[in-house]
């Protein structure tokens, strides 16, 4: 079961009678959960082989609105999008610096259904990495706005110096001494799959990169082609490939293209920084 269906779950013994009636407003917490889930993958920084630190403090911010709805709870709420947060980190094997905290804050900037979500790595004695790395100082992150799950995602901050880029990663040229990078995956039924080579094929088959369980999906159905862009090129499946709500035998992927194969929904991601 996925992290978010998850956090719907456990949501739902918080929800009723009036507690309920907050969440007819066009921000639900869900799309709030998933961005959070997005500002760690995009601010992730790489410390060494096995450990990738990932901002552990999260200002959600709200309109006027959506926030008088959800401010009387956002005690309880701020306490499962955080458990949501560790949740999410323990599946990709991310690290925190300290303690998850996510608060609830008004921006009068924002419209009805918009939000905001700046992220922050604060260190805590209790939770240090034992590394030279440790006493580095907290990076603030830049805000990124949503509506309805939309991401725009905000630069990804280099990794401490002489780190190297790990699978999926791209190092972009001219740069200097801390480049900056392209992680490139595939999101499939909840599960992330890092793109680490230069193609990676979609299929039924065993022998396929990412298998997919799905009866309309070809043995080795479709392939993509890591690039400045990417694409995705049909091998010849029987069903064929969508992408963007276009049939097609090759096509563009961009950061958030869905590519539909059989009855499964594909969604390409990449975060540059």
């Amino acid at each position: 079961m996925g992290v978010l269906k998850r956090f719907e779950q456990r949501l739902e013994g918080l929800v009723n009678g009036t507690f309920a009636k907050v969440f007819k407003s066009e921000v639900q917490p869900v799309e709030i959960a998933g961005a959070l889930q997005r500002e760690c993958d995009n601010n992730a920084t790489i410390w060494n082989r096995d450990r990738t630190v990932v901002p552990n403090d999260f200002v959600v911010e709200l309109s006027a609105s959506d926030y008088e709805r959800l401010s009387p709870y956002s005690v309880q709420l701020g306490e499962e999008l955080a458990g949501m947060v560790s949740d999410y980190a323990q599946q990709q094997r991310y690290t925190f610096m300290g303690s998850v905290k996510v608060h609830l804050d008004k921006a009068d900037d924002l419209d009805t259904g918009l939000y905001r979500v700046r992220s922050r790595t604060l260190a805590s004695s209790e939770s240090q990495p034992h590394s030279a790395s440790a006493s580095r100082s907290p990076q603030p992150q830049g805000p990124a706005a949503y509506r309805g799950g939309g991401l725009a995602p905000p630069p990804m901050p280099p990794g401490p110096p002489g780190v190297q880029a790990p699978p999926g990663v791209t190092r972009l040229p001219g740069t200097g001494g801390a480049p900056s990078t392209v992680r490139r995956w595939v999101e499939i039924n909840g599960q992330r799959h890092q793109i680490s080579r230069a193609t990676l094929v979609l299929g039924r088959s065993t022998e396929a990169d990412v298998r997919i369980d799905d009866p309309g999906v070809s043995r080795k159905h479709a392939e993509i082609r890591v690039g400045s862009p990417s694409t995705i090129q049909d091998l010849g499946s029987t069903n064929g490939i969508v992408v963007d709500g276009q049939h097609t035998q090759r096509a563009t992927l961009r950061d958030g293209s869905r590519v539909v194969v059989g009855s499964t929904t594909i969604v390409y991601r990449q975060a540059e920084g």
